[in-house]
C-alpha cells in the first residue's frame, strides 16, 4: 500500500464495515463513518508509523483496489511475544467471494511464516458468521479467547482465531 492508495483503502475499510457490520453493530455508527477521515489515518500511519504493521492491496486485472489486509506483531497490550496478528482484511462488498480475500490472507499467512513468526492470530466479531467461516477455511480456529468490544456503547464481542504457523 502507498500514500496514493489511503483515500481508496479507507473508501474499502468503510464500505466494508458497512457491509460485513450491518445489524451487528448499531446503524447510526455505521451511518457516521467518514472516508475522508479513515484515509487522513491511514496516511498519518503509514508516514509516521514505525513500520511494523504491514499493509497490503489487492487489485483487479483493471487496477482498480478491491481489497486491503493489515498484519503486523500480536497486539496483547503492553507484552509482546513473537506471534503475529491479522489486524484487518476489507473488501469492496462487490468483490466478496472472488477470491481476493483468499489471496490477501494466502499472502498475510506466507509473509508471517517467512518471517518465522510461531502463530498468527485475529479477532473477529462472534456473530459475524461469514467472516468466521472464511477464517475457519483457511486453517484458523477459534482459540477460546474472548473479548467485549464497544460500540457507541453497544457490547458487541469479538472471539480470537489463531493459525499455527511453526512446523
Amino acid at each position: 500500500m502507498t500514500v496514493d492508495d489511503c483515500a481508496r483503502v479507507a473508501e474499502i475499510r468503510v464500505r466494508g464495515w458497512q457491509h460485513a457490520y450491518r445489524g451487528l453493530v448499531p446503524q447510526s455508527y455505521l451511518d457516521g463513518l467518514d472516508v475522508a477521515a479513515d484515509a487522513a489515518r491511514h496516511r498519518t500511519r503509514l508516514l509516521e508509523g514505525d513500520g511494523s504493521a504491514v499493509n497490503l492491496v489487492a487489485e483487479t486485472d483493471g487496477g482498480e483496489l478491491a481489497g486491503w489486509a493489515a498484519f503486523g506483531p500480536y497486539r496483547d497490550g503492553d507484552r509482546r511475544t513473537g506471534d503475529a496478528e491479522l489486524y484487518a482484511l476489507y473488501l469492496r462488498p462487490e468483490r466478496i467471494g472472488r477470491g481476493f480475500g483468499r489471496t490477501l490472507l494466502t499472502e498475510v499467512v506466507h509473509r508471517c511464516a517467512a518471517a518465522r513468526h510461531p502463530r498468527v492470530y485475529l479477532w473477529v466479531l462472534r456473530d459475524n458468521t461469514g467472516a468466521r467461516r472464511f477464517y475457519e477455511r483457511a486453517g484458523f480456529a477459534a482459540d477460546g479467547a474472548e473479548e467485549p468490544f464497544e460500540v457507541d456503547g453497544v457490547e458487541v464481542p469479538e472471539v480470537r482465531y489463531v493459525r499455527d504457523l511453526a512446523g
